[in-house]
């Protein structure tokens, strides 16, 4: 478990005291318990009583062990989802919406436990993921509004009646990654479920555990089989959930690379609806006539360093005229200078370890790779100061990128923005669109034409025009290209779990 001693005020033998401490002593409770899936109504074991281990990236020690799902657990799900299925598909959509709506009062009710959880095995700060809360609650309220929004149409013809409804796939594969847990888990669900799906849903197999807090919190909330919890380690369970033939609709976020794979073994098995939220590498572009303190500033907001940078909508490119650069880069290191980077569970660190060893050295290597392609190091580069243990790194600037170097190309995960300067000459256009990804993009300019002009050009699913990273309950997410397929956040997503059915009844008096 979690070391639970205070840590030291400098320059005094006490300990500090206050919610550091309390968060530190509530997680250690939350920790010792025994972990447990959810599957048709009950929380259980892993088939053979088979766990992994979950260790927190701020301390590198073992915090939990998690229940190792098979392929026989897997079976176990999707079975009691088939059964489940007719009966919760029939249930007034006004009631299904009721329970979804619960599911956000039961989080907020439990906000403090759950972004506890999601700092210590994912490593983000718990202010942040107090924010996901809170956030998630939001989303299963939006789409609990949403349930009789589910509407056909009627055709005027000279004979019979024509109309259509909306029905509900079955059973759906939700397959959730690390960045942010508990936010992903319940967005997964509120959708399929308001329309009538029953819902399977996969954690990431590093930050299971607000997910496996979850099931236990919802457990009698919905009829057995309606929502499942399975957690475990490596591929092997997220591949039966996509390649079994009674799965009929999957739902994944994370790395392009699973994304390509998922499509595959999904087509492998059948006819399948899948949506797919992906990496991205995305551009911020700075016009020269820009306000540089402004374009600062959002550089640092874009780049989420709450999270290390391991976000998939971070805009981790900046794309800066010459004329404005250097006064940018001075915003930049202002904004940085005094940021606190240490334990997820101290409501004083800004940022926290990134969520593993793996990302951790893969990190690294690409701030290497850059600065032997000639990029400059203007903030940041390693591990800070003061942080011997844990998967910490500072967040870090590199200038003067070269447009097609690996670090302005290839998606990291991790806290560092390439800065890649332009000059009248150029044109940041074709250096944003030029890379395989779309999800988000950012425009900065005080010309309204230049930038609506840019925003229709950039080929990428979601455009800030002065503005980075927020996202707008309702506004369609999701990307262009290899960033992803579907949109999320809005009905276009409600809708994306229903198929259409048109009715044709003919007229018996002619």
């Amino acid at each position: 478990m979690l070391e639970t001693t205070a840590p030291s005020i400098p320059g005094s033998d006490a300990p500090a005291v206050g919610e550091y401490e309390r968060n530190l002593k509530r997680v250690s409770t939350l920790l010792d318990r025994n972990w447990r899936m959810l599957i048709d109504g009950e929380l259980v074991d892993a088939t053979g009583e088979a766990t992994f281990q979950i260790s927190s990236p701020a301390t590198e020690q073992v915090i939990a062990r998690a229940p190792r799902a098979s392929g026989d657990d897997v079976e176990r799900a999707v079975a009691a989802a088939v059964r489940a299925f007719p009966a919760w598909s029939q249930v007034d959509p006004t009631e299904r919406a009721e329970r979804v709506r619960r599911i956000g009062d039961i989080i907020e009710e439990h906000k403090s436990d759950l972004a506890l959880l999601d700092a210590v095995d994912g490593g983000a700060p718990i202010g942040v993921m107090a924010s996901d809360v809170e956030h998630s609650a939001r989303v299963c309220r939006y789409f609990a509004g949403l349930a009789l929004e589910m509407k056909g149409y009627s055709l005027p013809v000279s004979t019979g009646t024509h109309f259509t409804v909306r029905e509900p796939f079955g059973v759906v594969a939700a397959i959730v990654p690390f960045n942010h847990p508990i936010l992903f888990a319940v967005t997964k669900l509120a959708a399929p479920l308001v329309a009538g799906n029953c819902v399977i849903l996969k954690p990431a197999d590093v930050t299971p555990l607000s997910a496996l807090y979850l099931a236990e919190l919802i457990a009698t909330l919905f009829p057995p089989g309606v929502v499942q919890i399975l957690t475990s380690e490596g591929p092997d369970v997220p591949r039966a959930l996509v390649r079994h033939s009674d799965v009929a609709r999957i739902a994944f976020t994370g790395s392009e690379k699973t994304g390509r794979s998922i499509l595959r073994d999904a087509a492998d098995t059948g006819v399948k609806e899948v949506t797919l939220e992906l990496g991205g590498k995305n551009a911020l572009i700075a016009y020269p006539d820009a306000d540089p303190v402004e374009v600062g500033s959002a550089a640092v907001r874009g780049m989420n360093f709450a999270w290390s940078g391991q976000s998939c909508g971070s805009t981790s490119r900046l794309l800066v005229h010459d004329s404005i650069a250097d006064d940018v880069i001075t915003t930049i290191r202002r904004s940085l200078q005094g940021r606190k980077i240490g334990s997820p569970l101290d409501p004083a660190s800004a940022q926290g370890p990134l969520v593993n060893g793996l990302q951790y050295t893969r990190v690294l290597d690409y701030i290497q790779s850059a600065q032997a392609d000639g990029a400059e190091v203007v903030a940041g580069g390693g591990r800070p100061a003061g942080q011997p243990t844990g998967y910490f790194i500072e967040p870090t600037i590199l200038d003067r990128v070269d447009k097609a170097a690996r670090v302005a190309t290839e998606e990291i995960f991790g806290p560092v923005l390439s800065i890649i300067r332009w000059s009248d000459s150029d044109d940041p256009v074709a250096i944003a669109n030029s890379l395989p990804y779309g999800l988000t993009a950012s425009v900065f300019t005080n010309d309204v034409r230049r930038a609506l002009s840019v925003a229709r050009a950039l080929r990428a699913g979601y455009v800030w025009v002065n503005g980075v990273g927020q996202h707008f309950i309702g506004m369609p997410f999701g990307g262009y290209k290899s960033s992803g397929q579907g949109r999320e956040e809005s009905i276009e997503e409600l809708l994306s779990y229903t198929e259409t059915k048109s009715i044709h009844i003919v007229d018996q008096r002619r």
